[in-house]
């Protein structure tokens, strides 16, 4: 259907649709559900219903090859910064894709995706490394105990912290603190 649509179209219907993965197009949606929708009630529009469907997917499938190339979407600076201030603000708390991706103004998937995109490392990991340079800063300050500074820097306890401290750094908090005295 869709080489016969671009004949009709004069146009080549080769490798143009390569480009858009992940695009959500509410017309071919809607003309899916309409297609698995009479599938369901057991085709009772016939074989005439779905080919005409078809041939709908594929004039809009055949537009979108159309479309210009737009900008890549990505997050913005004020977003990015946004997000990255909230993290650094709230170490200490539990930090979720939910809180994040609200304070982003973008879906979850969208913000896991476009911040990769951005800082070039996962959210996890970035939290992970912002918690662990906190921690640091806080080992190199004083005499507090392991524990409370884990908590601070928003670990579940004195062991997680040392544990992420040791894969990143490359050192345990006891061995920063050594090396400082």
């Amino acid at each position: 259907m869709l080489d016969h649509a671009a004949a009709r179209s004069r146009q080549p219907a080769s490798a143009r649709l390569a480009h858009h993965h992940m695009l959500r197009n509410d017309r071919i949606v809607l003309l899916g559900q309409a297609l698995e929708s009479d599938i369901r009630a057991g085709s009772p529009s016939g074989p005439l219903f779905a080919e005409n469907v078809g041939m709908a997917l594929a004039v809009e499938l055949l537009n979108l090859a159309n479309d210009p190339p737009g900008d890549p979407i990505r997050l913005s600076d004020a977003q990015l910064q946004r997000v990255l201030a909230y993290i650094d603000a709230n170490l200490d708390q539990p930090l979720t894709i939910d809180i994040l991706s609200r304070e982003a103004g973008v879906s979850n998937s969208h913000l896991r995706t476009w911040f990769k995109a951005a800082m070039d490392v996962t959210i996890h990991r970035y939290i992970l490394r912002r918690r662990v340079e906190h921690a640091r800063r806080l080992l190199l300050q004083g005499n507090r105990k392991l524990s409370d500074i884990a908590a601070e820097a928003g670990f579940a306890h004195q062991s997680h912290l040392a544990k992420w401290m040791r894969h990143e750094l490359g050192y345990s908090p006891s061995e920063l603190r050594r090396s400082r005295n």
